[in-house]
């Protein structure tokens, strides 16, 4: 049940291109962290490109990627093989403007501490056995 949160601090971005980046933001992590696409959100938030700031100077385009997981459910080479997809999708996206500090997080939170439908992922896990 990932979550995966883009902020994107642009001026000219097309609803197209949000919308690619949300469908295939969704298929990474299917193809790569085994997430089940029917179960993975993403949300992203436009950001005034005046209020965004890397080594303290205002870049023309800037992108993170913030996706949560639950906790001990992918290797490390997984999550390194999602991170270096992701990158290149915000590249392939937004382009060759994007500053060297573009940022792809993966934050594992333990399964007792986060859920969906009123159940944890932990909860869910003790029923499959």
């Amino acid at each position: 049940m990932p979550f995966v949160h883009i902020q994107i601090a642009a001026t000219d971005i097309a609803p197209a291109q949000l919308r690619h980046l949300q469908s295939e933001v969704t298929r990474l992590m299917a193809d790569h962290l085994s997430k089940k696409h029917e179960l993975t959100a993403v949300r992203i938030e436009r950001v005034d490109p005046g209020h965004w700031t890397v080594g303290d100077q205002q870049p023309t385009v800037a992108a993170h990627i913030d996706a949560k997981v639950t906790a001990g459910t992918n290797t490390p080479a997984e999550k390194a093989a999602f991170i270096s997809a992701a990158a290149g999708l915000l590249r392939q996206v937004l382009g060759a403007r994007l500053p060297l500090a573009t940022y792809v997080v993966i934050h594992e939170v333990p399964g007792d501490a986060w859920g969906y439908d009123g159940e944890t992922q932990e909860g869910r896990r003790l029923k499959a056995g």
